[in-house]
């Protein structure tokens, strides 16, 4: 279901309106959160959905500054996020938890939401949350602030001990070296004598074998840990015909 709201509320002094989606399976938040963003609040309700295959629709024809996103309904779907930012990019994603854990938390950061938030925030929270990461500020709170930094020790820490360096064969090492030098797919397979559904196929492995998630993270990692420098040294030996 989707259901749109046409009126609009007056923005606060000096504040630019703020239009956030709801985007939650149970009618009596989305109805509580309709009644928080009044019209002296300065937050416009857009569009809701009560499903990701409702929002995926609303994201597309309804634009907005903030998803407002049950915690629960994207469980079980890790791609969620990714998937409604490639819709929306300029859209900023406040996440809403009945509970949170370590892990979970960091792995919606890393995902890109801009906020975690408890379903019992109160009403005047609720507004400054919205307009602080309308205005691109990142709500966390210091538990969350001390797992997302020592679950990044702990990765650039077993990055950068030899025996947990991925294993990464000739072919996915030229595959890199291209992605790292702004090639698309169809030249690099055109590179390599191969179809671009076979490099695909490689950038699929490579990502997961790195742990990341797509051709920014993957070109970020590769500057991060000079691996650019390894697979340019692979490409030039290929391309004399000798063995790496």
């Amino acid at each position: 279901m989707t259901q749109t709201n046409g009126s609009t509320n007056g923005a606060t002094e000096g504040q630019p309106e703020v239009r956030v989606i709801l985007a939650d399976s149970q009618a009596i938040y989305r109805v509580g959160m309709r009644k928080v963003f009044g019209p002296d609040s300065g937050v416009t309700v857009a569009a809701e959905a009560d499903s990701l295959t409702a929002l995926q629709e609303v994201v597309q024809r309804h634009p907005a500054d903030v998803l407002l996103l049950e915690g629960s309904m994207i469980t079980g779907t890790a791609n969620a996020i990714p998937a409604v930012l490639r819709h929306a990019p300029q859209l900023k994603i406040i996440v809403q938890s009945a509970s949170t854990d370590e892990s979970h938390t960091v792995d919606l950061y890393r995902r890109g939401v801009r906020g975690i938030i408890p379903r019992s925030i109160s009403p005047d929270l609720l507004v400054k949350c919205v307009r602080k990461i309308a205005a691109g500020e990142t709500w966390i709170d210091n538990q969350s602030v001390n797992w997302v930094i020592e679950a990044y020790r702990s990765q650039a820490s077993a990055l950068t001990n030899p025996k947990n360096q991925p294993r990464l064969n000739q072919k996915e090492m030229l595959i890199i070296a291209g992605i790292t030098q702004g090639k698309r797919n169809k030249e690099i397979a055109y590179q390599l004598g191969t179809t671009e559904q076979v490099v695909k196929n490689y950038l699929r492995k490579i990502y997961d074998k790195l742990g990341v998630s797509d051709r920014l993270e993957l070109a970020l990692y590769c500057l991060h840990h000079q691996l650019h420098k390894r697979a340019a040294e692979v490409e030039s030996r290929a391309l004399e015909g000798t063995p790496s």
